[in-house]
């Protein structure tokens, strides 16, 4: 289909009386939505790539999957997270697909450790050694539910938790999975879901999966995703930073216990009185956790050679480590003819050998670093910038991109977006659009600066968002988010809002359980309130009454003591750039939108957001921020924010709305 014609498509469609509005129940012809779809489709006709930020409620979903799948192009849709994956492909397709009319072949595919492997279940149940009963317990219901499931997609067992130790056992992974030899590979749970995205016309996938298929790509490894003409990346702003992690390297020590755990089983089956192999497993396993054992008990994130110089036995536990790794591969690959696994198992102890060797030298492109926490550790090798490669991506095929999120710009401008992932070629057609939310901010919220808090920092900031968290959540009934930018701070207010709010008020904290489970115990349980760091500032969707309020302790800006963005913030200062203006700032923005995000997320939606740091009104670059942000209308005295929160609980409870103008903020 040439553009002109998708593109009166488009309108057809899109249109107040088309066929979408007809057809799917509750629809609404958003202004926003049709111009981003439009948008979508010149980038697809002219091969270009288009940065697309689309507000809360543009409905972006449809403005980029009704082109693509109108155009009769190969699409490839890559999102942020597995939930908003199945979400798009058991949801939005299926209604869209229904409303069109059109039969476009679609396919989900996920990461191999979210599908039941029939070898390693099987192999394990026989001879699995287990650290707990549930462990042994979870796999025999992962076993029946692999005799009944179309899929093996773990999402679909709601009898065991996704995130259980137990999926370990039963999973592949690309180091022990065994391809054609494997003896179950004509029913593999993951090969049928690769088939069926060879065949789709429209596979969705999320963003570790498709970058973890560049690496494969790149290293000469034939690819797991279809050529298309077509990618659309979803949650775009997530996407400096995973480029980051899949353009370098890293060695985890749950790699190394996985090694350990696979070598085991293997031992005993096929070497059970070869006992240099029982001794090397079990000297390498012991290596692993010196290592650790070797760092602060705290969580560390530190550059190599701080680790070497502040961490007394860091360095000689790193030398033991590749030791006994090399010991490792020495022994499996001496009864390699005993088991067709073993030679395998010898292969990634070399790469884990080769891993720490390649951590251990020096390279300026790449900055080293160790990361610890609680139990576990991670070796990095980052590379510095990873806009070359990314861009070399991009111009390597004639294709079409889309990155849309609602949250790219900083105070309209994608300039730090395009830095990040070098997006200044001239042979690279980039195209720009920003769609507002719907929604009427200045009606539906408020945004609250306090006035006279204290600096973030100080002794007395943190008392000080607590004792208005506090106010503001009474005056709510509860039904708020308070969302931190540390850890230690999340604990100290979840402990502090527990004993000011007293028994009437039901505190949840991330860590307390699964995201998931937390979210629908603040739902559903009155007087709710949650308190969360990182997994809550995106990606949470709580529309209606059961939240009304969020909470920001500080502004989101990275430590500067982070290994990678420290190693970029003197990069750009060698250059005579500023680091703050181009790196700290934007970041800071963009998670703030996010964060930000999470209160308005319907047309009926009201409430208040309140930024605990006075910075946003008395440094300059506060007006980036404002900027940044919906305009809500305004707020510094914390009485006001009171009266409406206080009045909206009424409004919930069955009262009267308030009108927004009573809490007397500015709207400028």
């Amino acid at each position: 289909m040439d553009g002109e014609t998708l593109a009166a498509r488009i309108e057809e469609e899109l249109g107040p009386g088309g066929r979408l509005a007809a057809a799917i129940p509750g629809f609404v012809h958003r202004p926003q939505q049709h111009e981003m779809a439009l948008a979508v489709a010149r980038a697809i006709e002219e091969k270009a790539v288009l940065l697309a930020e689309a507000g809360t409620g543009t409905g972006k979903t449809f403005a980029y999957l009704l082109p693509a799948l109108l155009s009769g192009r190969k699409v490839i849709v890559s999102t942020g997270t597995k939930t908003l994956q199945d979400q798009l492909f058991h949801r939005d397709l299926p209604r869209l697909k229904e409303a069109l009319k059109i039969p476009v072949r679609t396919a989900l595919l996920k990461g191999r450790q979210n599908y039941v492997c029939h070898y390693h279940l099987e192999r394990n149940l026989a001879h699995g050694r287990f650290a707990t009963a549930e462990d042994a317990a979870l796999l025999r219901l992962i076993a029946r539910f692999a005799q009944h499931t179309a899929s093996g997609d773990k999402a679909e067992c709601s009898e065991v938790p996704e995130d259980a130790f137990a999926w370990t056992f039963a999973t592949s992974s690309r180091d022990n999975c065994l391809g054609q030899d494997c003896p179950h590979w004509q029913e593999c749970f993951l090969m049928k879901a690769r088939r069926a995205a060879q065949e789709a016309e429209c596979v969705v996938v999320n963003h570790h999966l498709f970058f973890s298929d560049l690496v494969l790509r790149d290293e000469g490894v034939g690819g797991l995703l279809p050529d298309a003409d077509l990618v659309v990346f979803d949650e775009a702003h997530q996407l400096p930073e995973l480029a980051a992690v899949f353009f370098g390297e890293s060695l985890a020590s749950s790699q190394c216990f996985e090694l350990v755990r696979d070598a085991r089983v293997e031992a005993l089956v096929a070497a059970p009185d070869f006992r240099p192999l029982r001794e090397a497993i079990d000297a390498f396993d012991k290596a692993v956790k010196d290592l650790r054992l070797s760092l602060p008990a705290e969580t560390v994130r530190w550059p190599r050679q701080q680790a070497l110089e502040q961490a007394a036995g860091f360095a000689s536990a790193l030398q033991t480590l590749s030791a006994s790794a090399a010991a490792l591969r020495e022994a499996l690959a001496s009864q390699q003819e005993r088991s067709e696994n073993l030679p395998r198992l010898a292969t990634r102890a070399e790469a884990l050998e080769h891993l720490l060797a390649q951590w251990g030298e020096g390279e300026e492109r790449f900055v080293h670093w160790v990361e610890a926490v609680g139990t576990r550790f991670t070796l990095h090798r980052t590379p510095i910038e990873a806009g070359p490669a990314f861009s070399r991506l991009l111009a390597g095929g004639e294709r079409a991109w889309v990155m849309t999120s609602a949250t790219l710009a900083v105070a309209g401008s994608f300039a730090h977006f395009r830095r990040d992932l070098g997006l200044f070629d001239e042979e690279l057609p980039v195209q720009e659009g920003i769609w507002a939310s719907p929604f009427d901010y200045r009606r539906q919220a408020l945004l609250l600066v306090p006035q006279g808090m204290p600096e973030p920092g100080s002794p007395q900031h943190l008392p000080a968002v607590e004792e208005v968290a506090e106010r503001l959540i009474r005056a709510a009934e509860g039904r708020a988010f308070v969302l931190c930018t540390s850890l230690k701070a999340m604990q100290r207010l979840g402990e502090g809002l527990r004993a000011r709010l007293g028994a009437g008020y039901t505190v949840l904290v991330q860590g307390e359980g699964s995201r998931h489970a937390l979210l629908e115990r603040f739902r559903t349980t009155p007087h709710a309130v949650l308190v969360g760091s990182q997994s809550f500032w995106e990606g949470v969707d709580v529309a209606g009454e059961a939240l009304s309020l969020v909470i920001i302790d500080k502004l989101p800006f990275a430590p500067p003591d982070d290994p990678v963005l420290a190693a970029r913030m003197a990069r750009l200062a060698a250059q005579g750039e500023s680091p703050f203006a181009l790196l700290q700032l934007p970041r800071a923005t963009i998670q703030l939108k996010q964060g930000a995000g999470r209160l308005i997320r319907s047309e009926r939606d009201r409430g208040v957001l309140c930024i605990c740091d006075p910075r946003m009104a008395t440094r300059g670059y506060g007006k980036i921020l404002w900027s940044s942000l919906p305009p809500m209308a305004r707020l510094r005295e914390v009485a006001r924010a009171e009266t409406f929160l206080a009045a909206l609980a009424r409004e919930a409870g069955g009262g009267s709305a308030p009108p927004l103008d009573a809490a007397g903020g500015e709207t400028q």
